[in-house]
């Protein structure tokens, strides 16, 4: 894998479907490539343990299938420390395979050669 990609998304249930396009550019990158998402604002929701929203837009694949098949295919997910905080979330509420992790390191990724897909 010599290519990298940065996915942003902020989308959550309020707007599935953008949300949903964010995990299959996401889900299909991290196939060949090394690919991280950096969810922000309405993503958090998306990333918990508990209430994990089971979400499916007519036509698309189901999100926690997305992103639950993400981290498989060894997708990174760094949730902004920003967002987390203000939701009250801690590391012990995440999915596994999410990190809280901020600009710092996704702008040390971006350096790092990672292109943005979303």
């Amino acid at each position: 894998m010599t290519d990298k990609f940065l996915v942003n998304c902020s989308y959550g249930a309020a707007e599935a479907e953008k949300a949903t396009i964010a995990f299959i550019l996401a889900y299909t990158s991290a196939k060949e490539h090394e690919t991280a998402v950096f969810a922000t604002a309405g993503a958090t929701d998306l990333l918990l343990k508990k209430a994990r929203p089971d979400i499916r837009v007519d036509g698309y694949e189901s999100l926690s299938g997305l992103i639950d098949g993400f981290v498989e295919n060894g997708g990174k997910i760094w949730l902004c420390p920003a967002c987390a905080k203000a939701r009250g979330v801690s590391t012990d509420d995440l999915l596994p395979g999410v990190e809280i992790a901020g600009a710092p390191k996704t702008i040390a990724f971006l350096a790092s050669g990672a292109r943005t897909l979303a």
